[in-house]
């Protein structure tokens, strides 16, 4: 399959457009696909929807405690296909200077990010857009995107340097503590359908690894748009993390 080496159109990012009046026509959703602002109304009087929340620090307890937890896991996933995890293990202080470390690169000039533009060959470094199909509604979103596992197809040309704070042994430590939780929740699922640990581990192959970090401006419109149009994450597992300045997140 031939894949094409450039975007369609010029890329606009959109963190160029935040302060418009009005968004423009490229970014506007049809009425079916625009986001819904009260998503309460839509569900039955005095119904409540509790998300499945899992303590994973039960995992490093005694047995009976790590039992539960492990049914957690496997009833959160056959029931719902997701759950949010908490004392997962992933060092907070790490997390926080990631997230911050990735914010300030996104305010940085626009001169020094563009020398990260991507490309649709891989996607890697500094993006706008996913689809190449010329002519079609886009996200309200720029992001970045990088490889982090297997280590032979690692790109370090497309790793931001700046700002200070952004170092690559920051990015990769908090990479690897990512696939180090996702190793975890492989062995509680391999255990919990009956196979041994290594079961999802050994059946999924060389382990692959990417790290998208999203960054949603703010826009005049919101109405109209949506940072992220709904869609199926290609991979077997997805680990997100929130922003609790950015609401909206939408799982089905």
């Amino acid at each position: 399959m031939e894949v094409a080496q450039e975007w369609p159109e010029p890329i606009v990012r959109v963190q160029s457009l935040a302060d418009a009046e009005a968004i423009p026509e490229r970014y506007i959703k049809p009425p079916s696909e625009r986001p819904n602002l009260n998503p309460g109304t839509a569900m039955a009087a005095g119904e409540t929807v509790c998300l499945p929340v899992v303590d994973l620090g039960g995992l490093r307890g005694g047995a009976a405690e790590r039992q539960a937890t492990m049914r957690a896991v496997s009833d959160a996933c056959r029931e719902w296909g997701f759950f949010q995890a908490v004392n997962h293990g992933v060092s907070p202080a790490l997390t926080a200077a990631v997230r911050e470390a990735w914010r300030q690169f996104f305010h940085l000039p626009m001169a020094e990010k563009q020398a990260y533009a991507n490309s649709p060959t891989t996607f890697e470094g500094y993006g706008s857009r996913l689809g190449v199909k010329k002519g079609a509604i886009l996200d309200w979103g720029d992001y970045f995107f990088l490889q982090l596992l297997p280590q032979s197809i690692k790109n370090y040309d497309k790793w931001p340097t700046l700002p200070a704070s952004l170092s690559r042994e920051t990015t990769e430590a908090y990479g690897e503590e990512l696939v180090k939780l996702c190793g975890v929740i492989k062995e509680v699922l391999s255990l919990t359908l009956g196979m041994d640990e290594g079961f999802l581990h050994r059946g999924f192959g060389e382990p692959g690894a990417c790290l998208r970090v999203n960054f949603y401006p703010k826009c005049p419109q919101p109405e109209l748009t949506l940072g992220l149009s709904p869609h199926s994450d290609p991979g077997g597992m997805t680990v997100l993390l929130t922003d609790e300045h950015v609401k909206g997140l939408q799982v089905r």
